[in-house]
């Protein structure tokens, strides 16, 4: 497996090994011993599966005292995954950066606990499948504006469709007393 580090210090690409043959293919797309060594912090606790239809934003979502580490990837269809450091004092705060995942390119991507975190869909369909490090929380849950012009994300969508949790999110200027702060 090949691990990149992004502009924002533990935020992972992370590329697995495929095997394929004329049968099809094989990777193993998590591996406790080999991931931890990589950077990826777990333990995990928790697995979801996401289903969204083109031009669906979900996000940015954080936990403000359970924050969650997200390993992410896309099994059918693409998205645009995107990581937004939040972490008050943080050097990097309020910087973004987006990996494109899908069922083609194997791709993961890691967001380390004290990031926001959102995806868009680019293909008609696409079915997204993650591991958490901590319980989702829906009274810790934290939604940032998906597109805070302070924050500046290029989402490859101008009209998306989205849920009415971030339909009403605050902009990051707002949550500053919520926000998780940064540890040297």
């Amino acid at each position: 497996m090949r691990v990149t580090q992004t502009e924002l210090p533990g935020v992972l690409i992370i590329e697995p090994t495929v095997f394929q043959d004329a049968r099809g293919f094989f990777l193993e797309t998590f591996s406790a011993v080999r991931y931890e060594g990589a950077g990826v912090d777990g333990p995990f606790v928790q697995d979801n599966h996401s289903r969204s239809l083109k031009g669906s934003v979900r996000g940015l979502h954080l936990q403000a005292t359970k924050p969650q580490g997200k390993l992410m990837r896309a099994v059918s269809g693409s998205i645009l995954d995107v990581a937004v450091d939040v972490r008050v004092g943080s050097p990097t705060f309020g910087r973004w950066t987006s990996v494109l995942l899908s069922g083609d390119n194997f791709k993961q991507l890691y967001v380390p606990p004290g990031f926001a975190h959102g995806f868009a869909a680019l293909s008609d369909l696409v079915d997204v499948e993650y591991k958490c490090t901590d319980y989702y929380d829906p009274k810790d849950e934290l939604t940032v504006l998906w597109n805070d012009p302070a924050i500046g994300i290029q989402w490859l969508t101008t009209e998306p469709a989205l849920s009415a949790r971030d339909r009403a999110a605050r902009p990051l200027c707002e949550l500053m007393d919520r926000l998780p702060r940064f540890i040297p």
